[in-house]
């Protein structure tokens, strides 16, 4: 680390009061929705002829005395698109997305999209937040997607999207497959074998920015809430009922693909009888201890890409959070 980059860093946290609340605050981008088979069409428009590595570093976080992680924080919270122009990702940079059904088939409490007998268009990014995407070092998988409110894939209307994010753990594991992770709505649990990310600048600067750009502390800033999936739907004055947690993993009996990169274990052609992924949701239990887990259905796969519009175009809106914990 140069004394460069720790003195950008050690200026950015003297923020005063008031410069935090002019960050916080930002004016929401108007958002009219998007047709599923256009954002597929670019997200498939480009894909890579080779697997970039683009990397985690604090150098890519600010730019002179700009809070690049920051801005882009405040963008996923007040923007809606569900494309943008050419950008980075910052944390989660390299993944491998997907189309496929969100399908929930189990009776549940909940509203919207989590309702019984909901067959919708999902396109999913699966990532690390980490810069390696090997097995042989830690990855820390995460799984985000966006719910179109149809099943025609086709469709001519626009339509307002639900997104949701998951990650196992921000720190990493060593698992050798992406199907073997475990990814919820709720990181506040970090494994304590943190990589050098974790133990640097970069996750300084994360632990930071997330809950400044929501203007909350740290443990609310890191559960990602999931009302717009309850609210998906709702007919005028219908209440939602959201659960509190999503998790989101492999189906039961998918094979385990050994490949180094999870970008190659996760391209369809590698599972001759479908690519599944289980949906399951809970409101009863503790961040930090057991869960009342209920699987109510299941991601089917039905195409995957590994593009540049995957990287740097797919943007998946952050809810802002409703709830202090």
């Amino acid at each position: 680390m140069t004394y460069m980059k720790a003195g950008r860093m050690l200026a950015t946290l003297g923020l005063t009061g008031a410069a935090w609340m002019s960050q916080v605050a930002g004016a929401e981008t108007p958002y009219e929705g998007s047709r599923f088979h256009d954002v597929w069409e670019q997200v498939s428009a480009d894909p890579y002829a080779v697997l970039p590595q683009n990397e985690v570093k604090v150098s890519k976080f600010f730019v002179g005395l700009k809070d690049m992680l920051l801005e882009n924080s405040k963008r996923t919270l007040s923007n809606q698109s569900d494309l943008l122009p050419y950008f980075e990702k910052l944390v989660h940079p390299n993944g491998i997305c997907l189309k496929g059904t969100w399908n929930i088939t189990e009776p549940n409490p909940y509203t919207g999209a989590f309702r019984q007998g909901t067959q919708a268009l999902i396109i999913a990014r699966a990532s690390t937040a980490l810069t390696n995407t090997k097995a042989e070092g830690n990855r820390a998988f995460g799984f985000a997607g966006k719910i179109f409110p149809t099943a025609d894939a086709f469709h001519d209307e626009l339509v307002k999207t639900a997104n949701f994010f998951t990650i196992e753990d921000l720190g990493g594991t060593r698992k050798k497959h992406y199907l073997d992770s475990v990814n919820t709505n709720d990181i506040i649990r970090i494994s304590p074998t943190f990589t050098a990310f974790m133990k640097g600048l970069e996750g300084l600067v994360v632990a930071r920015d997330f809950p400044l750009a929501e203007g909350s502390n740290l443990q609310t800033a890191l559960i990602r809430e999931l009302y717009p999936i309850s609210e998906l739907g709702l007919k005028p004055g219908e209440a939602a009922v959201t659960p509190i947690w999503l998790k989101i993993d492999a189906a039961e009996g998918m094979p385990r693909i050994d490949e180094s990169d999870f970008r190659d274990e996760l391209t369809l052609a590698n599972y001759p009888d479908g690519l599944r992924f289980r949906i399951s949701v809970a409101s009863e239990g503790s961040r930090f201890g057991d869960k009342a887990w209920q699987t109510i259905g299941f991601i089917d796969v039905e195409d995957t890409v590994v593009s540049e519009s995957c990287d740097h175009r797919l943007h998946f809106a952050h809810p802002r959070a409703r709830k202090k914990w």
